[in-house]
């Protein structure tokens, strides 16, 4: 693996949090109060095989449980809303469930929950799910090639299927862009973007034959600029990060692994990544040549325990490196300076940057 600069570690303070349970997922959840915090928890205890979803607020440096809930089955992806006058949770399953938590925005509690069955959307697992930011729409996708919408409403879920690939296409991920575009991501390192304006399929795509190497790889999460739109940023093997902007669609923007004509970018990682997120509290190391098409720095976490920062023509900044996988990550929104992620070893960290 490459040397990376660490300049960040010294202004990073970690706080540890060992938990009895694997942790599936994890998410910020936005309190009604700027004063509190709340963490969001998808855990699993291979002993008893049972799965649970917690709320745990955090006070100073420890994590208090406010409340708790029991799925049918293991959960598959974990999302929240964004907006604390009205939080919801949403949570998948590998059985094919999806739910809807609507915790109070005061002290957490779970005030209600909505629930699709299994086989209502899928055939097998839910593979990825998004909120819009109000939280009333969900769209959901699975290796089945099924894309789904569902609209949250007070006392019942409403769904409509807008793509059936019959399994000709599997899909991993989904992000919303706007009211009416979303992003896909699956298998071949392959991006779709869907509008629902246009209905019938996806209205882009990007082919993952651009790198022969790795083609065979798998697109595990994405992400889109809340800001830019028109900009798609992906994680999948090999360590490979890409951007994938819809005004020049022909080649991907390689941020990390092998990209177009064996070209490559420096990776922090070799494995599998299984999270990425626009970094909002890194600035850009290049201001003077910011344009449109110049993409923002990244944060990514991987297979073999790497939480790294990575931008376009520099080299990536190692924030956290731990023996064993990083799983799952989230940047506080309200303040950004906060990253929370899940360690393959029960654990969980918090880091906040200064």
């Amino acid at each position: 693996m490459a040397v990376i600069g660490t300049g960040l570690a010294e202004k990073l303070k970690i706080h540890r949090f060992p938990q009895s349970k694997y942790i599936d997922a994890l998410r910020w959840l936005s309190p009604l109060s700027a004063s509190d915090r709340f963490v969001v928890l998808a855990l699993h205890d291979s002993d008893s095989d049972a799965s649970s979803i917690e709320i745990h607020a955090l006070d100073h440096s420890n994590l208090n449980l406010q409340s708790s809930w029991i799925p049918p089955s293991r959960i598959s992806s974990l999302r929240v809303s964004q907006t604390p006058h009205k939080p919801l949770v949403a949570a998948s399953t590998f059985a094919g469930s999806l739910h809807i938590l609507f915790p109070d925005p005061v002290d957490a509690s779970l005030e209600s929950e909505l629930s699709l069955p299994e086989n209502s959307l899928h055939i097998g697992p839910i593979s990825g799910i998004d909120l819009q930011g109000s939280g009333c729409e969900c769209v959901c996708v699975g290796e089945d090639g099924r894309v789904n919408l569902i609209h949250v409403g007070d006392s019942r879920l409403n769904y409509c299927q807008v793509f059936d690939s019959h399994g000709l296409v599997s899909y991993t991920a989904a992000k919303w862009a706007s009211p009416a575009e979303f992003g896909t991501g699956g298998f071949g390192h392959s991006l779709q973007w869907w509008d629902q304006r246009k209905p019938g399929g996806a209205v882009s795509q990007l082919k993952g034959n651009w790198a022969q190497s790795t083609s065979s790889g798998i697109v595990h999460c994405i992400d889109i600029h809340p800001s830019r739109k028109h900009i798609c940023l992906a994680g999948g093997s090999a360590g490979t990060v890409f951007a994938w902007d819809l005004r020049w669609q022909q080649q991907p923007i390689i941020l990390s692994g092998i990209g177009p004509g064996e070209t490559a970018a420096i990776s922090p990682s070799e494995s599998e990544v299984w999270e990425v997120q626009f970094d909002c509290y890194m600035q850009s190391s290049n201001i003077s040549s910011m344009s449109s098409s110049r993409i923002l720095p990244v944060m990514m976490a991987s297979e073999d325990g790497i939480l790294a920062v990575v931008e376009q023509g520099e080299e990536p900044i190692e924030v956290l490196a731990e023996p064993c996988a990083i799983n799952s990550f989230d940047i506080n929104q309200q303040n950004p300076s906060d990253v929370i992620c899940s360690l393959e070893w029960e654990s969980i960290a918090i880091l906040t940057r200064r």
